[in-house]
């Protein structure tokens, strides 16, 4: 969701290193007060027909939750070659229009593959068909995890943001030094796999809801230091 998308894009600009910060605040030079936070929710804001599979990948249920690209990513429609996709030309000597462009791609599917039904089931949509009750309103089970999740976070978004940022700059856990997206929509796919993941009796209850907060934490992290990193390695 948008406040999940600024997060991420906010505290990765943190943890750039000094080449990476140079480009890029090069490159959002091009849209004056532009920042990693304010540009992550540009691909939602200006999605088309063409790059909607971009922002997801299906993969089997009930599969191992293993990733084929030539069976889950047919001629690179999916999140997971898109971000491949988007970094190279971010990291390529083209026009700086072009460039900026692919950061705010990356930026945005960074944070998407770590959603864990951006890396679900074709059956269910993602969760988008599973129906449930969730702090007073009708809604469905992706939407819960794109953003209800996140604005109705204990003590609201800026404890959120605080505790984020801390993590964030904390020990970069083993996970978190795995460079390859295709291994990231994996593991979403893993949380997905669980047998508690989808609610027996189609409400969000206050078990359900601590459980998943943990995940949407550890997933908010990640997607924050992953980013970082990409971007580091690219524009160094």
């Amino acid at each position: 969701g948008v406040d999940g998308h600024r997060l991420i894009g906010d505290l990765a600009q943190q943890q750039l290193s000094p080449k990476a910060r140079a480009e890029i605040g090069r490159l959002l030079s091009l849209e004056p007060g532009a920042t990693l936070g304010s540009i992550a929710n540009w691909a939602d804001d200006h999605r088309s027909a063409a790059d909607a599979p971009w922002h997801y990948v299906n993969l089997p249920r009930n599969g191992g939750c293993r990733f084929e690209a030539t069976r889950d990513c047919a001629q690179g429609q999916c999140v997971v070659a898109a971000i491949d996709r988007q970094a190279a030309i971010l990291g390529a000597r083209g026009a700086d229009a072009d460039r900026l462009k692919a950061l705010k791609y990356v930026v945005h599917f960074v944070a998407d593959v770590h959603q864990p039904l951006h890396a679900g089931f074709a059956d269910d949509r993602g969760g988008n068909t599973v129906q449930l009750q969730a702090y007073g309103r009708g809604t469905n089970l992706h939407a819960v995890w794109d953003t209800a999740l996140v604005v109705n976070w204990p003590g609201g978004l800026e404890l959120l943001a605080r505790d984020l940022e801390s993590a964030a700059r904390g020990p970069v856990a083993v996970a978190a030094r795995v460079a390859d997206p295709a291994r990231w929509a994996e593991e979403s796919c893993r949380i997905v796999e669980e047998d508690w993941f989808y609610p027996e009796r189609r409400k969000l209850e206050s078990e359900y809801e601590e459980r998943a907060q943990r995940i949407v934490r550890a997933r908010l992290v990640l997607a924050t230091q992953r980013l970082a990193d990409l971007l580091n390695r690219v524009l160094d």
